[in-house]
């Protein structure tokens, strides 16, 4: 077995998580591959007691690591997307950050999730992707996203208008700061904070959910991952910004956007003792108030 190892920063806060996992994987002999940029991070600090291979792009890990581990909170596992892109690499998230929806394997549970996957005790959750399709190939060859795709105001305080079509009929008009289509992985994230509804993550649909609209009687919807959604954005000031996760790009209003579900999902592993409704109950803290 060969696994990758993804990560962006190297501190106090997960130095410890760092030094269990490769030693953890010394011990069991599994191959290991480190991401560059991270290896430049940590190797001064870290003793390494067998020779490891270093990647910096997809190329260098498709068809070549079993797992992909990454290191960090949520944001850091969003990153491996562009790395993993469609090859099904499966993803496991150790959150040394702070909430953790995705990246649900802490640092105690590191040596479990090794011997998990050693004795393939563990399942694949195959998340949907969201897809955004523009004239001017915005995003190039990484035109996808695992939570959301958002369109928001830039330069300015008034609101904007987002004209949109479903399966190219008519929807609404949106005046509101911005629109997110997410998926039900997203549905935890930006959606939720902007009234949007949780939706567990096999159910097949995405949430459109606006952003501060001004008719307090336009909501988020949910549709069918079938559906094609249409965008076309007009305001006071020419730019507007478009993000897929954390990649972000500027836009005119002579943009028109497709959104879509993307022809391929992404893995993500799932211990024998993890469940969704497990992880929603601890991060929201359901529960905690004794009157429910």
């Amino acid at each position: 077995m060969k696994v990758g190892i993804y990560g962006k920063k190297f501190d106090k806060l997960n130095e410890n998580a760092v030094v269990e996992l490769i030693s953890r994987l010394e011990q069991a002999s599994i191959e290991i591959a480190i991401y560059e940029p991270f290896y430049d991070l940590i190797k001064a600090k870290i003793k390494l007691s067998k020779e490891v291979s270093l990647f910096s792009a997809s190329r260098h890990i498709v068809n070549k690591i079993d797992f992909l581990f990454s290191l960090g909170g949520d944001g850091t596992l969003l990153e491996t997307l562009a790395l993993v892109k469609g090859s099904g690499i499966p993803i496991l998230g150790i959150n040394t950050g702070r909430l953790g929806f995705l990246s649900s394997v802490s640092e105690s549970e590191i040596a479990y999730a090794i011997d998990s996957l050693c004795t393939d005790n563990y399942s694949l959750d195959s998340r949907t992707l969201v897809k955004l399709t523009t004239s001017n190939n915005l995003f190039g060859d990484l035109n996808f996203a695992l939570n959301e795709f958002t369109l928001l105001k830039k330069d300015t305080s008034s609101m904007i208008t987002i004209h949109s079509y479903l399966n190219g009929l008519f929807l609404n008009s949106y005046w509101a700061d911005g629109l997110i289509v997410s998926t039900p992985t997203g549905s935890t994230a930006y959606s939720l904070s902007c009234g949007g509804p949780i939706v567990v993550p096999d159910s097949e649909n995405f949430v459109v959910t606006p952003i501060a609209p001004h008719n307090l009687n336009v909501r988020p919807i949910i549709i069918s991952d079938k559906d094609i959604l249409t965008l076309k954005v007009e305001g006071r000031h020419k730019n507007f910004l478009v993000s897929l996760d954390s990649h972000s790009e500027n836009i005119d209003s002579s943009i028109e956007m497709t959104v879509q579900r993307a022809p391929f999902k992404v893995n993500l592993v799932r211990l024998q003792n993890q469940h969704f409704h497990d992880t929603l109950r601890k991060k929201l803290m359901w529960g905690i108030d004794r009157r429910n």
